[in-house]
């Protein structure tokens, strides 16, 4: 026995995270095939003719009450401030206005309408429109409900600043459509 090396100690031993690595590939392989045979949501979208303004416009008029009034009234502000501004239509229902990339989104909840503004922690609030629990080191909101009054000329200056940043800084750009 003493020069010679038994079957059981030449043999290499399979451990248990080799059986594991082995036994996760099949599946992972078997996931990537499923996904390239299903059509993605981006080709579902793509296909349908109606425009981000359009699908807007549907937006505003099927909410039919004040939060329909007040997103065609921050929409309207927006084209003020922002004669060039793009708009865009995201995450399966919200509208997006972009300008040398995306600065502001509005979207309508049950009992207020939030204006979320993408770099608003860069911008000047003199007025202190922002009041949505937003404390993050990138995104402001405003928070709007029934019967607030709205701060225009403020809110102008908000939106001035905010295309300010965004063609004074590299922002990402959205392929939206012109309204």
């Amino acid at each position: 026995m003493s020069g010679k090396t038994t079957k059981k100690t030449a043999a290499r031993k399979t451990t248990a995270n080799e059986k594991t690595a082995t036994v996760a590939k099949k599946p992972a392989a078997r996931r990537v095939a499923k996904k390239a045979a299903k059509p993605s949501k981006a080709a579902a979208r793509s296909s349908d003719p109606m425009s981000a303004s359009e699908r807007i416009d549907q937006k505003i008029a099927s909410l039919g009450d004040w939060r329909g009034e007040r997103l065609a009234e921050i929409r309207k502000l927006i084209h003020e401030v922002d004669p060039e501004v793009v708009e865009d239509w995201k995450w399966m229902g919200t509208p997006v206005w972009s300008h040398d990339g995306m600065y502001v989104l509005a979207n309508p909840f049950k009992g207020k309408v939030k204006m979320t503004f993408f770099h608003g922690a860069q911008l000047p609030d003199p007025k202190k429109l922002f009041n949505a629990d937003l404390k993050g080191g990138k995104w402001r909101a405003i928070d709007l409900r029934e019967g607030d009054k709205l701060d225009t000329t403020a809110l102008k200056a908000l939106l001035r600043a905010a295309v300010d940043y965004n063609t004074t800084h590299s922002v990402p750009k959205s392929k939206g459509s012109r309204a």
